[in-house]
């Protein structure tokens, strides 16, 4: 004859701490696959002077005969980090980038909003963010892109995206104004 297995008696804290402890197990093994991805986002740089950053870049694309393409977000913003990542791994818009535009990441986050670049450029981020900014090799603002119109599902459409960087490219604009 066999003894029946009696459960084990656990008395009412012990149960509930070991309910804690599971729970928590469980979030540290959910989040572990998280904080690596927001670790690498480090695209903005909160200390940054956008100023100088904003002036040398212009000077650059005047001199490259480029446009300034500003993109005002910050480490906080997912969409910005997804716009980013698409920008840097399609190789159409790598391409467009490359040969027409200077790029410059804003910062704007708790910790410095650059209010005084915002200025300069019309206060993009009524746009939301990641919004973008298309400046002539003069620093004359051309463009400002609400990035939400460039999203598709949960990220943004390359296509869109290459084409608003055709548009708004040094040679689209002086074909439209060569034609006028």
């Amino acid at each position: 004859m066999k003894t029946p297995i009696r459960p084990i008696y656990i008395p009412n804290p012990l149960r509930r701490l070991l309910r804690l402890a599971v729970v928590a197990c469980a979030l540290m093994s959910f989040t572990a696959g998280i904080a690596p991805a927001q670790e690498r986002a480090q695209l903005y740089d909160p200390g940054a002077d956008a100023a100088a950053e904003l002036d040398a870049v212009i000077a650059r694309a005047d001199a490259e005969g480029k446009h300034v393409l500003a993109q005002v977000g910050g480490n906080w913003c997912r969409w910005c980090v997804k716009l980013d990542r698409m920008m840097s791994e399609d190789p159409v818009i790598d391409s467009l980038l490359q040969v027409d535009y200077i790029l410059l990441r804003i910062n704007y986050s708790k910790e410095n909003r650059n209010m005084d670049v915002l200025e300069r450029l019309a206060w993009p981020q009524r746009f939301g963010f990641p919004v973008l900014v298309v400046l002539d090799g003069a620093g004359v603002r051309l463009h400002t892109q609400d990035s939400g119109l460039l999203e598709s599902g949960d990220g943004h459409d390359p296509a869109a995206v290459s084409r608003f960087l055709r548009l708004w490219s040094p040679g689209a604009i002086a074909t439209e104004r060569d034609a006028n």
